[in-house]
């Protein structure tokens, strides 16, 4: 191509040091099909750009094949040559073109699909077992002759499933295949067991647990709601041949796990313990023959999201207390379980009991577990020491109580989807900081396969309405994309068939499951959380810039967006309900009735069809659809104007209200300073008291700050009172809470009442909603990174390839550093501000630009690297110094003395 330079012409000073895919190759055996690469570049060279790229494929021996050069500088999600075949293993190779020439070959990058459906010869089988029973163990002896040059086992269940090959665990993923809409598709894993083989004879052995399958969770408590069989299948490939199926030559029994359930825990009995299981010649003549369970295998798919698995242990603190109870402190709320070591005797009963907080009389709290159990129990088969761990479940805890021995060490082990952290941030506001590492534990706690709302109670559902708030700090946080891809398929496969999107994905909640206020809950279509199914997918590409995810929930999008208009018919708008969830948990709402907001429900329904009819049109123009994009603009322009002349005065007289005018473009271009000031004016009023819930939380410092009310955004930000976020640092929190007020200053613990009923036959004391593990209010996180670091990508060019530098410090914050793994590589920031001057280190990576939007001031000078400038900066790091800042001044009039803090400990 003459816009590129010769094939001889080498850039020595840059380099494509990574290449990654979508499906990502740190999976094995991903979906077949096409394969997008994306890579990130690092040049010596100041002011060096992408002119093109090229791409190539490793033919069988090693050697490059390259496909024509393509002149640009996209570098994300670029579609490679061909889609991968099922079972097929590929390599690909980039390289780019500057000014200076073509770069070296990347590093090669090997993508290898997995099988699915019909390709796999394997049946789920499985033994008779009831619900909370026995868990079933499924084994097979096979003889290997000489050596295997790779060896693959595909697995999956109804259920979950735990294997090992000759002892030894095939993988360290935990609670595979994990949640997904069984109804249409179920996650089947790979995994290289080439190194477990050996020759001659080997075993392999399979535990299955009942799971989100069969086992009794939501808050209803439903069994069997998948299905009241349980199995598994699995697939050996030995260098490209079938080995192994699970088949009915299989045989199954039962074992030291005599239930395991996700809420109310483990039982093993270590005397039930099969010896020599794992061995050849085992004796399984008490055992039987397994048999095939029915099953449509189309429903089986490769993984494309990653699985759980143990991310942090730390150890735990013991107390021993009056009665010779152990109680264990991990010094941080987590999802996961407790690892013992304990002394003990043959038949004794070792018992585990898990909360979150401490009651002030220092025992467990665990009235908000509901009628989840979240207990392990271990029966000892012998004198001495043991090493206890439960299988099939987690918990949501801090705290433990251990009876039954003497406890010799304990281990809090934290699990969660394995996504790579893409962030970090300090400051010099202490109490800030450690709300920020709140936010990410909570993130980890309840991104468990889903992304849930709580990991302790009777719950731990995919919310849309948490999800959608949170997507754009859990992004920014975390490598979200194939996470939220897995999970929006699951949205848009529960969508009905007139475009209604479930309150919780997956969808298991029932007409039937609850009431509140003596109404029926409608479980579909509720605003604010139904539109997850637009907020979810444009936050995903905003953060990574790949239009993939669009394109792949448009027509989702679509059937969301349609159903509002049919359910608004002639009138605009959408008319009264019997039931909205609102402004959901507003700290003025009666404490029993979290519904009952100070805005109108009405108005926020409409509002949020406002913003998911915009977002809708975004999403149509970004694929290619203008004359779609603007039929939507027109309906949203419609419906908003509509909205505000109905609901809008009484509306902006509330943070919430205020904040969905101004940041939904609900109210008109002349009164939006208005309704700014009167926000504002309200904030400073209340000393910065935050007066939104759920829906109004994530946008109401950004509808400060956007329209100039900085100070105020600060006010509300580091309030220490409560209500506030930091309060509850104050209060010894190490995760984001679910009520504003969960403790309360005088140390109480929330009672958690709430006007409903959690399904058929629950008891009254059971319908409490309490929960240290909530990540909603911890969407401002994303305000904290553009605002206080500012760091923030651009809307019309994301994924940070054009990203706004704006911090903004603030007295008592004169400190930050941050950093973001972006699609092109690292951003980060560190600022201070030191007398009159403030003083920046920047770091822009290789193909995106920083546009400098930096605290001045009419006095102000600015120097980047040492010479005057301002406008824009490319790849590289960079010194900047503005004289005169802007300084907020909120912050001082929010370090406000706190009450004395004594009673319940978290």
């Amino acid at each position: 191509m003459s816009d590129l330079p010769q094939d001889s012409a080498a850039d020595a000073t840059t380099r494509v040091v990574a290449v990654t895919s979508s499906p990502s190759a740190d999976l094995l055996g991903v979906p077949a099909g096409p394969v997008r690469l994306s890579w990130r570049v690092e040049s010596a060279t100041p002011g060096s750009r992408q002119l093109g790229y090229q791409l190539a494929t490793l033919d069988d021996a090693g050697d490059l094949v390259a496909q024509p050069p393509v002149a640009g500088a996209a570098a994300i999600g670029i579609p490679a040559p061909l889609p991968l075949a099922p079972g097929e293993r590929r390599s690909f190779a980039v390289r780019i073109a500057t000014d200076a020439g073509w770069t070296a070959w990347s590093a090669p990058l090997a993508v290898e699909a997995g099988l699915g459906g019909e390709a796999l010869a394997a049946s789920v089988i499985g033994i008779p077992s009831e619900e909370a029973g026995p868990v079933p163990l499924l084994r097979r002896e096979f003889p290997l002759a000489g050596g295997a040059t790779r060896a693959r086992l595909r697995v999956s269940a109804l259920g979950l499933v735990d294997g090992w090959i000759n002892g030894v665990k095939i993988s360290d993923a935990l609670l595979t295949p994990g949640w997904t809409s069984y109804q249409e598709r179920i996650l089947i894993d790979t995994y290289d067991v080439t190194s477990l083989l050996r020759e001659g004879e080997n075993v392999i052995v399979l535990a299955v647990g009942d799971g989100w399958y069969r086992g009794s969770f939501g808050f209803a408590r439903r069994a069997g709601i998948y299905g009241d069989r349980i199995g598994a299948i699995a697939q050996l490939e030995i260098d490209g041949e079938v080995a192994l199926v699970t088949d009915s030559f299989w045989r199954g029994g039962f074992g030291a796990v005599r239930s395991a359930s996700l809420y109310d825990g483990t039982a093993i009995d270590l005397r039930a313990r099969e010896d020599g299981i794992h061995h050849p010649g085992f004796d399984d003549s008490g055992w039987r023959s397994a048999e095939v369970v029915d099953t449509d295998l189309s429903l089986f798919e490769p993984r494309s999201a990653p699985p759980v698995r143990i991310v942090a242990e730390r150890p735990m603190s013991p107390t021993v207390r009056s009665g010779g109870a152990t109680q264990l402190d991990g010094g941080q709320n987590i999802s996961g379980w407790v690892r013992l070591s304990v002394v003990g005797r043959a038949g004794e009963t070792v018992t585990v009991r898990h909360a979150e907080v401490l009651e002030p009389s220092g025992d467990l709290h665990t009235a908000a577990l509901r009628s989840a159990k979240a207990t392990d129990t271990y029966i000892l088969d012998r004198d001495g020491e043991h090493v206890l761990e439960p299988a099939f479940t987690f918990h949501g805890f801090r705290y433990a109580e251990v009876t039954g021995a003497q406890v010799l060490s304990a281990t809090a082990v934290a699990i969660s989807s394995d996504l790579a952290p893409r962030s970090s941030f300090s400051s010099s506001h202490a109490a800030l900081d450690r709300f920020h590492e709140n936010v990410i534990w909570s993130q980890r706690d309840n991104f468990v396969s889903v992304p849930t709302d709580c990991p302790q109670r009777d719950e731990r559902l995919g919310w849309t309405g948490d999800a959608q708030a949170f997507a754009a700090t859990a992004n920014t946080l975390m490598d979200t994309r194939s996470f939220w891809g897995s999970w929006l398929r699951d949205l848009e496969i529960d969508q009905t068939d007139e475009g209604g999107v479930a309150s919780v994905v997956p969808d298991i909640i029932r007409p039937v499951d609850m009431m509140m206020g003596g109404v029926p809950t409608e479980n579909m279509g509720r605003a604010g959380w139904a539109d997850a199914a637009t907020i979810v997918p444009l936050s995903v590409y905003e953060s990574y810039g790949e239009v993939e995810v669009l394109e792949r929930q448009l027509d989702s999008m679509r059937r969301w967006v349609e159903h509002l208009r049919r359910r608004a018919g002639d009138g605009v708008v959408l008319p009264t309900e019997p039931f909205q969830y609102g402004d959901w948990l507003d700290p003025d709402a009666p404490g029993d009735r979290p519904w009952e907001a100070k805005v109108s429900s009405d108005y926020v329904a409409n509002a949020f069809y406002v913003q998911s009819t915009r977002l809708l049109a975004r999403a149509e123009r970004i694929v290619g659809d203008d004359d779609r994009a603007a039929g939507y603009d027109a309906l949203a322009d419609r419906v908003a104007a509509a909205t505000f002349d109905r609901w809008g005065e009484e509306a902006i007289t509330t943070q919430t209200g205020a904040a969905l005018a101004l940041e939904f473009d609900l109210a008109p271009a002349a009164r939006r300073e208005e309704i700014a000031d009167l926000l504002a004016a309200n904030v400073r009023a209340e000393n910065g008291r935050i007066a939104t819930g759920f829906l109004g939380t994530p946008l109401v410092l950004f509808a400060l700050s956007h329209n100039g009310h900085l100070d105020e955004a600060y006010l509300m930000l580091l309030r220490r009172d409560a209500p506030s976020w930091l309060y509850q640092v104050d209060r010894g929190a190490t995760t984001v809470w679910e009520r504003w007020d969960a403790i309360l200053p005088d140390g109480s613990i929330h009672s958690g009442a709430m006007d409903a009923v959690a399904g058929e036959g629950h008891e009254e004391e059971e319908n409490s909603m309490l929960s240290f593990n909530h990540y909603a209010y911890g969407a401002m996180i994303d305000w904290v990174y553009r605002n206080v670091a500012g760091l923030a990508p651009d809307l019309d060019d994301p994924g940070y390839r054009t990203v706004h530098i704006a911090p903004r410090p603030t007295d008592g914050l004169d400190h930050a550093t941050a950093s973001i793994q972006t699609s092109y590589g690292r951003l980060a920031i560190d600022w201070r501000v030191d007398g009159d001057a403030f003083a920046a280190t920047l770091e822009v990576p290789f193909g995106a630009r920083a546009v400098l939007d930096l605290p001045v001031t009419d006095a102000s000078t600015v120097t980047v690297d040492g010479a005057p400038a301002g406008g824009s900066v490319g790849h590289g790091i960079h010194h900047l110094v503005v004289t005169a800042p802007a300084i907020a001044r909120g912050s001082a009039a929010a370090e406000n003395a706190s009450s004395t803090l004594t009673g319940s400990s978290i």
